[in-house]
């Protein structure tokens, strides 16, 4: 039945490959949506399956870490971002060493010998072209049992020193690891720093978290949507593909095949 059906596709070029917005919620109704808290503009957005919801107006919020990735990763766009258009990355490493075997052009062999991982090569002659970031699933300190949502913090707010009592997060995690404290245990203060152009965050810990909440917080950690938070889900709308190429299916065939039996439906040659 597939082949039929993405024989019948070809036989119209003008169609655009991709899917409408009724089309995805309705084959995916039941899943994880996506939740995120984005740092766009120095303010923080929850953004739900790429709609803002809401804007938080100060300049730091009280969050608990419930999950991160245990590297950093790289990203490499090749050309100029022009906002509101998703466009897929040239090159990317979930590991932040070696491109994924997904990637159609790796620009090198290894990160560490591209020449876009290199200081200076982006934009400008500023940072590197390749960006580095790093996921984790945070959930908000006045609704701990609510959403778990995904933060993709760039370098800038990942790496670098201390600065009174507040740390870029790799440093703030080592910084309780090495006082035997679990970032899951601990209130986190994520806030914006003054003196820089581009929004950097800076963490620092404010209480333990209550009796009551560590059950719930272990529990949101363990949940679908914080393992989703933590991993590197890349973009390919705009990847060129072979013709021959066939799309992987959103819906297991033999469900859909199960659903047409149970409705009646019979295709041609039955």
């Amino acid at each position: 039945m597939t082949n039929d059906l993405w024989g019948i596709l070809q036989n119209n070029p003008d169609l655009k490959e991709g899917l409408d917005e009724d089309t995805l919620a309705v084959a995916t109704s039941g899943g994880n949506s996506t939740k995120r808290m984005s740092i766009r503009g120095g303010n923080f957005h929850k953004v739900i399956n790429g709609r803002e919801v809401s804007t938080i107006e100060d300049n730091h919020v009280e969050v608990v870490i419930v999950k991160m990735a245990h590297n950093a990763s790289r990203t490499f766009y090749e050309g100029e971002y022009e906002e509101g258009k998703p466009v897929s990355p040239t090159c990317w490493a979930t590991d932040s060493k070696t491109p994924d075997e997904e990637v159609p052009t790796p620009q090198a062999k290894n990160c560490n010998v591209c020449e876009f991982s290199v200081r200076g090569s982006g934009a400008g002659g500023m940072g590197a072209a390749c960006k580095l970031s790093w996921r984790i699933a945070i959930v908000l300190l006045d609704d701990i049992a609510g959403d778990v949502m995904q933060m993709v913090l760039p370098a800038t707010s990942t790496f670098g020193k201390e600065d009174t009592g507040k740390w870029p997060f790799r440093p703030y995690i080592q910084m309780l690891a090495n006082n035997s404290v679990s970032a899951s245990n601990v209130v986190t203060k994520m806030q914006f720093a003054s003196d820089f152009s581009i929004p950097k965050l800076y963490f620092s810990p404010t209480a333990a978290v209550e009796s009551k909440d560590v059950e719930v917080v272990k529990e949101q950690g363990k949940s679908s949507d914080a393992e989703e938070a933590i991993k590197m889900n890349v973009y390919q709308g705009n990847v060129k593909k072979s013709p021959f190429d066939k799309p992987k299916p959103i819906v297991d065939e033999n469900d859909i095949n199960t659903l047409m039996d149970k409705w009646g439906i019979k295709t041609e040659g039955d």
